[in-house]
């Protein structure tokens, strides 16, 4: 039996915060899983230049890394108590929101009060708050967070805070001794030590579109309240945050899995710059390269992410990428499988460019891509753009004052550019007006972000226009 049938084998449970609901479920938590990405960050400080620890001396980085970990604590309302006294004539009782708490770990990586943790560690938490090793308690304001990559960014007003030094986590070698660091079973500042044992490693426990998963699997023991804690080297130095466990019973079993720093990085400075993560894309359809594949496909190499179907009008095909072809390198990075591929392309943003080697047909052949967002464009979104705003596909403009006279209409929005996403796949066109959508009228890109800010999973959406030929029509479907 291979590694991966092993992890296909076992439950996989979340090495978040214990939500204590009552005394038996003192250990327990939702299981639950995640992951993340790199660029020059302005809110972190760059790893030591310290020389290597030898290897069975671990106090110094156990003691200088403890100082920069806090305690997350969560407030989370979860239902409601029915109380049988007052409310109606009738009896309906008055209802009393049900508050359940939670606990995970976070860590320092600005004198400002900059902190990272687990998107699922403070994931509809209506209050949250972290103690220091200090035994300081600071109230904390959730910045942002990415449920792609399982990462949020937190801020605390306070003095004397000591960050963690961040390390390059592609310097991360099998084999390497690193410690965890973090809030287990609440309690607090525990360290333990193993080593890395795979790197770039894909578990499927991230259930989120365009999920990121590239972990490193560490031995270091990792129980539910280690969610958002330290993985360093013997530096002392941040080489990820501690995220995951592969388990049967919900308690370590010898497999723990961090997202890597440059990737925590690059999601942390987007979240602080743009308030949202940046995702970049190559616009291809891909699979990992594998015996099997490699035979039936008459390949000539057996690693690699072979590219099953290239998307229209994307980066790939801008620059020459055809179906077929198996990516071997990303500028300076070997890439053997799909996990590698999406960690270096989710380091990037919009409008970066990227060198990309393939094999096809056993020729090397290398190519310059400048990476687009999901509609195939480099703009940027800004944080008042809804996750469904993004999940249409699409970009908006409003219609100028001579538009609405030549159409003779009173308002409406043109869809300027249209990706993959909602509108596509309902069959709406570029340049199709929109001037209603769910009966009500909408004359600015605005207007769609008030009307999507307030549906639910679930809900559905009816647009109203007319295509640019003037012919009326309607679209409907679920968000």
């Amino acid at each position: 039996m291979n590694s991966k049938q092993i992890l296909s084998s076992l439950g996989i449970a979340v090495a978040g915060g214990a939500i204590a609901v009552s005394s038996y479920a003192l250990f327990m938590e939702p299981t639950q899983k995640v992951v993340i990405q790199e660029s020059p960050n302005h809110h972190s400080i760059t790893t030591s230049s310290a020389s290597p620890l030898r290897w069975d001396n671990f106090s110094e980085a156990a003691e200088s890394t403890v100082s920069s970990v806090v305690h997350v604590k969560t407030a989370v309302e979860q239902g409601y108590y029915m109380s049988p006294f007052g409310g109606s004539f009738f009896g309906n009782g008055n209802r009393t929101p049900r508050i359940v708490e939670g606990s995970g770990s976070g860590v320092i990586i600005s004198e400002d009060g900059y902190i990272v943790t687990n998107n699922h560690v403070i994931k509809d938490a209506r209050e949250v708050s972290v103690t220091t090793n200090d035994n300081r308690e600071l109230k904390a304001v959730v910045i942002g967070s990415d449920p792609t990559t399982d990462i949020a960014v937190l801020k605390v007003e306070a003095d004397d805070l000591k960050p963690l030094p961040i390390a390059n986590s592609d310097d991360v070698r099998l084999g390497q001794w690193v410690l965890a660091v973090g809030n287990p079973f609440n309690l607090n500042s525990t360290v333990t030590a193993g080593i890395i044992s795979a790197k770039g490693r894909s578990i499927n426990v991230i259930d989120e579109r365009s999920a990121i998963e590239s972990f490193l699997q560490t031995d270091a023991v990792v129980n539910p309240g280690n969610s958002g804690g330290a993985l360093v080297n013997l530096n002392g130095d941040l080489v990820g945050i501690n995220t995951a466990i592969s388990t049967h019973t919900g308690t370590f079993e010898g497999y723990s899995f961090a997202v890597p720093s440059n990737l925590v990085q690059k999601v942390v400075d987007d979240i602080i710059e743009y308030g949202v993560v940046q995702r970049a894309y190559l616009g291809v359809n891909i699979s990992n390269v594998t015996p099997q594949l490699a035979t039936e496909l008459d390949l000539n190499r057996t690693t690699g992410v072979y590219i099953a179907n290239v998307v229209e009008g994307s980066a790939a095909q801008s620059a020459g990428i055809k179906t077929g072809d198996v990516i071997t390198r990303i500028e300076d990075r070997q890439i053997t499988r799909s996990s590698e591929l999406l960690e270096v392309v989710g380091r990037k943003r919009p409008g970066d460019i990227v060198r990309v080697t393939v094999d096809r047909e056993g020729s090397e052949e290398v190519f310059d891509l400048t990476l687009t967002n999901s509609i195939g464009n480099t703009a940027l979104i800004t944080a008042t753009q809804s996750d469904f705003t993004t999940d249409l596909g699409a970009t908006f403009e409003a219609l100028s004052n001579e538009q609405k006279r030549s159409l003779k209409l009173r308002g409406g929005v043109i869809v300027t550019e249209r990706g993959d996403g909602k509108l596509k796949d309902a069959g709406v066109p570029r340049g199709f007006i929109i001037t209603k959508m769910n009966n009500i009228n909408v004359t600015s890109p605005e207007d769609i972000e008030k009307i999507l800010s307030d549906l639910r999973p679930g809900d559905g959406l009816l647009i109203q226009g007319y295509h640019p030929n003037g012919r009326p029509a309607y679209f409907a479907f679920g968000m």
